[in-house]
């Protein structure tokens, strides 16, 4: 017999367009009762993996199921402004110091999913905020053709993106936006020893280098495919899809000293307007079925589903440095880490 998936995939694009059609649709205030049957999902990934996942999901379940496309930092201010009367059912991608930033201010439901007991610990919360269902791997997207003009070599740690050569041409998203480059900000703390300080007096000499700080993290990849910078720091699998789209001149590098990676969450909003559609959806996101989607729309992230099949093209996370990334603690200093950047670095002359 075929599985879900399988047979959920002759509908793939009829329901994802459908979906896309819709994408910006958010439930009016007190609309409970009218959307009671409906899920309204804040997604953090690409905007092909939302529309692929909301349309699956609801071809399975039979549950309607809406998503606005939102980068992490975004989704955070949005959910909070929105608490009085939540627009949102479920949050789901994005990397989770985001939802940890978020249970602690009270905008999380617990929901210990009965599929959460599949995922490995570290890749989720104990308390049941939120649960993983991918991991992403910060990595660097060169364009070989523009490091070859500079005679520069493709980096393979964070000291060469200080290179002088390299001035205006590496690609990075602010991280008040994103949650991309708050995975950079941290891995620095971590890589300084737990300092702020040394993390932003990094952030402060890599400043010259970068061109601009875009709000999306992806955007990085596509700015190195263009050949407006020489690198983009960004999550890998966002260059390897971005060179699948015909940039040949992109590969992916990974830094020696250690790198950070996201682990991409789903979790249910407090006063959720449909409860039980919202805890089914985070149910079905945690299935081996759901996450082997993503490289169906060339969104290559590690599934943390032991069970789930993995792509040829998802990074190898057995063969790279990966520092300790404690996602409570990233949450938990976010908002004074992004001050401190927008204030010193991000707005200081170049």
């Amino acid at each position: 017999m075929a599985s879900p998936l399988a047979r959920s995939r002759p509908v793939l694009s009829i329901g994802a367009a459908l979906v896309l059609a819709c994408c910006g649709c958010t439930r009016a205030p007190g609309a409970a009762s009218a959307d009671a049957g409906k899920v309204v999902v804040a997604c953090g990934a690409t905007e092909e993996w939302c529309a692929a996942m909301t349309s699956v999901f609801t071809s399975e379940t039979g549950i309607p199921a809406e998503f606005v496309r939102l980068s992490s930092g975004e989704a955070l201010a949005r959910i909070k402004a929105g608490r009085a009367d939540p627009e949102f059912d479920v949050w789901h991608g994005g990397p989770a110091d985001g939802y940890a930033a978020a249970a602690d201010d009270g905008l999380l439901q617990d929901y210990v999913s009965p599929n959460a007991a599949a995922i490995p610990d570290r890749y989720k919360d104990p308390d049941g905020t939120w649960t993983g269902v991918y991991v992403g791997v910060l990595g660097f997207c060169d364009n070989t053709a523009v490091l070859a003009e500079k005679h520069v070599q493709a980096p393979t740690s964070w000291e060469d993106l200080l290179d002088p050569a390299l001035r205006q041409n590496v690609g990075i998203a602010h991280p008040s936006t994103s949650g991309t480059a708050y995975t950079a900000l941290w891995t620095q703390v971590e890589l300084h020893g737990g300092a702020d300080d040394g993390a932003l007096a990094y952030m402060r000499r890599l400043h010259p280098n970068v061109l601009q700080y875009s709000k999306s993290g992806a955007a990085p990849a596509q700015q190195a495919a263009r050949g407006e910078v020489g690198v983009g720091v960004v999550f890998s699998h966002d260059c390897v899809a971005t060179r699948e789209q015909g940039f040949t001149d992109l590969q992916v590098t990974f830094p020696a000293e250690g790198t950070g990676y996201e682990v991409g969450g789903v979790a249910l909003l407090k006063g959720a307007h449909n409860v039980a559609g919202a805890k089914k959806y985070v149910d079905w996101a945690l299935t081996p079925g759901a996450q082997e989607i993503g490289p169906t729309v060339h969104s290559y992230q590690a599934p943390t589903n032991p069970a789930a099949k993995r792509s040829d093209k998802t990074a190898d996370l057995a063969a790279l440095k990966l520092i300790d990334y404690d996602s409570t603690a990233a949450g938990a200093r976010k908002l004074d880490l992004t001050r401190r950047f927008d204030a010193e670095i991000a707005k200081a002359p170049r």
